[in-house]
């Protein structure tokens, strides 16, 4: 089975997306370069949206700050390229805008015009309209990783990235089929039986089946009555000091993986 559980030596911490959440306020014009005030972090340190180092060059993406190696659990225009360190990110009315030798391009566009943005300490990225309601969010559109509290919704997938040092999109996928199943498969290999290798034989379960990743590190599938029609881990993992994410890799194998947290001040490292 391609799906296993592991534990690495990182340090994050993650809150339920659904509870009143702590929050930085990005106002429009707020900028960012990859040297200097890099990236914009959630209100306790625990994630950070902006540049990260990629080889000699920056990619810009969500991260799991405050680590010795940053953890990179989301990347804008994963496949658009990397930029030198003359970039400039720039915040405004329609998203996010990068400005580099390549010129000037939208790796974050907001359907509507926005007024303001968070970094907020589920790991989600989110533009806000002038209502203060949200109108883009990174849980929606996920790269190779789920964060606890986001789901991979029907006709979704998440994609291996090509190493475990280049978050471009790599060989591999992990489907939410329309037809209730998760199957893995090679990326450029046909949706039918012989090319998969994992599936969770939950075809038929309906539609609208999504993949989800509990606080406790109970990985599931719900449909869209919130019935619970296959469990891929069993969940109840330490809450206490611990967090959770889950990933598909370069090698093609989707992990769960636990990270240890601890304070230091007002932040967790």
């Amino acid at each position: 089975m391609a799906f296993i559980v592991c534990c690495l030596l990182a340090f994050a911490f993650f809150i339920d997306a659904d509870a009143q959440q702590l929050q930085s306020n990005i106002s429009l014009g707020s900028s960012l370069t990859p040297t200097t005030n890099s990236s914009w972090f959630s209100r306790s340190g625990l994630y950070a949206f902006g540049f990260y180092k990629q080889g000699n060059d920056f990619a810009v993406g969500i991260v799991v700050a405050g680590v010795p190696q940053k953890t990179v659990v989301w990347t804008a225009n994963r496949d658009g390229g990397l930029v030198s360190d003359n970039a400039t990110l720039l915040f405004t009315s329609d998203g996010i805008a990068l400005n580099s030798t390549q010129g000037r391009i939208l790796v974050v566009a907001s359907p509507v015009s926005v007024s303001s943005a968070s970094m907020l300490d589920s790991g989600n990225f989110v533009l806000y309209n002038s209502s203060r309601e949200i109108v883009w969010q990174s849980f929606q559109y996920p790269t190779d990783t789920l964060l606890p509290t986001q789901a991979l919704l029907a006709g979704n997938m998440l994609v291996s990235p090509k190493s475990e040092t280049d978050h471009s999109s790599g060989i591999f996928r992990l489907s939410m089929q329309v037809d209730g199943n998760l199957v893995q498969y090679p990326v450029d290999a046909p949706p039918i039986a012989p090319y998969s290798y994992f599936t969770s034989f939950t075809n038929g379960a309906g539609s609208n089946v999504s993949l989800n990743l509990g606080v406790d590190g109970h990985v599931y599938l719900l449909n869209t009555t919130g019935a619970n029609i296959r469990n891929l881990t069993d969940g109840g993992l330490p809450t206490r000091g611990k967090s959770y994410l889950m990933r598909i890799d370069a090698d093609g194998i989707f992990r769960l993986y636990s990270y240890d947290m601890k304070k230091n001040g007002n932040r967790y490292y």
